[in-house]
């Protein structure tokens, strides 16, 4: 996404950014309201019920002698924690000039792509500013439901997801409806299947809607069922405190 810039560079400048944002908007600890960060920092939010996205960043001129004005659409969204990270990701659009200064980088030069991806990084770090998270998460013993209680706009599947950008080794697998549909580790090489304690640690929040942990060896299980009427996600982090055997390529 920038050439010559390291990931940990990056992932500074980002931090750097919502860390200013944060603290421009007055806001000290989560969970974050991403319309009233929008707010403080002099963004408008309208309804659009029309447009296909969830939410559009725009700048409508202003009137003679009058700079224009940043404004994001919204559709309606039942959905809270959709709502503010469609919110947080057009927040993150309207800094990311302030992330390429950061970085020492022409924004002119960074293609879509590019600026979508750090604009769903931004979002991240805004409805879980790193700081807060790095410190929060050990606390809280890793327990996604404790996290999602401290962290309340924003989904599961991202709180599970930053887990992976801090340093504590694990992998973090996701299942919808029975069937695997993302698994991740922040640790280097190639991630494995689903070893046989994980899945019976799956097979056991699928079954009976409980949080579960299993220890086997080095190795501690955290599995937690996000079950709706007629839809069952679980989602399961693996904590490894040492490198198992065939991990590496």
């Amino acid at each position: 996404m920038f050439p010559g810039l390291t990931a940990e560079e990056i992932a500074a400048g980002l931090d750097a950014v919502a860390g200013e944002l944060l603290q421009e908007a007055g806001i000290a600890g989560p969970p974050v309201d991403a319309q009233e960060l929008a707010r403080r920092i002099g963004i408008a939010v309208a309804s659009d019920d029309r447009q296909q996205g969830r939410a559009r960043y725009v700048r409508l001129g202003g009137r003679r002698g009058r700079s224009s004005r940043a404004v994001i659409l919204l559709r309606p969204e039942p959905r809270n924690e959709r709502r503010h990270w469609a919110l947080a990701h057009e927040i993150g659009e309207h800094v990311a000039h302030r992330v390429f200064a950061h970085l020492g980088s022409d924004p002119s030069e960074a293609t879509p792509h590019a600026r979508e991806a750090l604009a769903n990084q931004m979002a991240g770090r805004l409805l879980l500013p790193t700081g807060w998270f790095a410190a929060d998460a050990p606390a809280l013993g890793w327990d996604l439901f404790a996290l999602k209680r401290r962290y309340a706009t924003a989904s599961h599947e991202l709180i599970a997801r930053r887990m992976l950008e801090l340093p504590a080794p694990a992998i973090v697998t996701i299942f919808d409806q029975g069937r695997l549909h993302f698994r991740r580790s922040n640790l280097p090489g190639r991630v494995p299947p689903p070893s046989a304690a994980e899945t019976r640690c799956w097979r056991e929040a699928h079954d009976h809607g409980q949080a579960q942990e299993t220890v086997e060896g080095v190795v501690r299980i955290l599995g937690w069922p996000i079950h709706e009427d007629g839809w069952k996600r679980e989602i399961l982090r693996t904590e490894v405190e040492m490198e198992p055997v065939g991990w590496a390529d």
